[in-house]
């Protein structure tokens, strides 16, 4: 299994959850890339999406796993429809598709993609996320036709909310 980890803006270095998944993949002799994308606190959509392309053509993975701004960059190779069809796509704790953060203008508006490049895609959602409402994420969940996992009160899913050690992502992933 070769898994992708994408972290969204400001990276997911640990204690965050996507440090603790790459450790627990690679203690199984899973092969996994988590890169370190280019000015992770000041990111450019054109430029994340030039190295994440050559990630998906070099190394090849059978599951990517994204969080927050990583996923609206996944929604926004899906809309070129460039990239490889995947095994595996989890999509955790997207931000609104209209997100106003004035450092993150190039990622959006981004539109929601007819068609994810993945066979099974897993959206994983919190009640209290204060980058996308609940009700918003059912309706991306709908748009989307894909598998809805909601968590409560899991914030913005990410180290502050509590998600360093998370088993489940790492029993999705594996499973």
């Amino acid at each position: 299994m070769k898994t992708l980890i994408l972290h969204g803006w400001g990276g997911s270095d640990y204690p965050h959850w996507q440090s603790y998944l790459a450790g627990e993949l690679a203690k199984d002799y899973g092969t996994v890339c988590f890169p370190l994308l280019t000015d992770k606190d000041a990111p450019k959509k054109d430029i994340w999406m030039k190295q994440v392309k050559e990630l998906l053509q070099e190394f090849k993975p059978d599951t990517v796993v994204c969080h927050s701004l990583a996923n609206t960059l996944w929604f926004h190779l899906c809309n070129e429809a460039e990239i490889k069809r995947v095994k595996k796509l989890f999509l955790v704790a997207p931000p609104s598709l209209t997100c106003k953060i004035s450092e993150l203008s190039t990622f959006f508006p981004v539109d929601v993609p007819k068609e994810l490049f993945a066979d099974e895609v897993t959206l994983v959602t919190s009640t209290n996320d204060e980058y996308m409402s609940q009700e918003e994420a059912v309706s991306l969940a709908k748009d989307l036709s894909v598998k809805h996992i909601i968590l409560q009160d899991a914030g913005h899913i990410n180290a502050s909310s509590g998600y360093g050690e998370w088993s489940e992502i790492v029993e999705w992933v594996k499973a």
